[in-house]
């Protein structure tokens, strides 16, 4: 069989001098620039990516967004944002290669209200714009955060394999959740940061592909691997599904063909 066409559906770009929110989970002390990026695609046959909005900064979508208007073919990108963002600010980022909004809902002390006025309008503009929610947050939030996001309609693409419990793993409420998620249509699983997940991993993401099928899983390197910088390769990212998923069919789809469609808007050609 021909090599898949790979699309890596979350990485980060940044530079040293950007802005950091007050005490940040993480403050690297370098930049990963789109250049490298683009360069490091390249070096390991990564066709197109997309760009995941980091909490260290923010709001500050700035950088992220020069990327997609250097890389328009390649590159799409999601923002964080306030929930009362404007329609037409959206709309403009839109143009530039914005498809999603991440909700950095990882180690927080208080849960938010995501049922309020403001989320719920949120929630119907990036549907109405036919965008995602990227959520970001522990295994054992799911079963909170999933329902609403559900009953607003938007699209929701789950990180880093749903994080599960380690306890619990693949039989914990949150890992049940996502499933009953998937199994409605409009959500997706990133196959993503297995490193931060511990030698458990592989039986994540092999029960993904037994339950979701690759039609609803994307795969992603998490690169430049912020917090644990210099301890993974980007080829190892690539070997992990390898081994995950021994399947050559189903991991071309997780490769690439699932992400052109929810990113690129685009079918793959037969």
């Amino acid at each position: 069989m021909p090599a898949p066409m790979i699309i890596d559906a979350h990485v980060h770009v940044f530079t040293q001098d950007m802005p950091l929110i007050d005490n940040p989970r993480h403050a690297p002390k370098y930049g990963f620039t789109h250049e490298q990026l683009i360069a490091t695609m390249d070096a390991h046959g990564v066709e197109r990516a997309v760009i995941a909005a980091a909490s260290p900064w923010g709001d500050y979508n700035d950088y992220t967004i020069e990327a997609l208007r250097q890389q328009p073919r390649r590159l799409r990108g999601t923002i964080i944002c306030k929930p009362t963002i404007e329609r037409v600010v959206l709309e403009t980022m839109s143009q530039d290669g914005v498809v999603g909004v991440r909700l950095p809902f990882i180690s927080m002390k208080q849960l938010p209200d995501i049922t309020t006025f403001e989320y719920r309008s949120f929630f119907r503009r990036l549907a109405d714009l036919d965008w995602h929610v990227h959520l970001h947050t522990e295994g054992e939030n799911l079963p909170f955060f999933i329902p609403k996001i559900e009953d607003s309609g938007v699209k929701l693409v789950i990180d880093h394999l749903g994080r599960p419990d380690p306890k619990t793993g693949v039989n914990g409420d949150g890992f049940k959740a996502m499933l009953r998620s998937v199994e409605k249509g409009r959500t997706w699983v990133k196959m993503s940061a297995g490193y931060r997940l511990g030698a458990a991993a592989p039986d994540y993401a092999r029960e993904l592909v037994r339950s979701a099928g690759p039609e609803r899983l994307v795969w992603a390197s998490d690169c430049p691997f912020v917090g644990h910088e210099n301890q993974f390769s980007y080829q190892s990212t690539i070997d992990w599904l390898n081994d995950a998923v021994p399947d050559e069919t189903t991991r071309a789809a997780i490769f690439g063909r699932t992400a052109l469609q929810l990113y690129f808007g685009e079918e793959p050609q037969s």
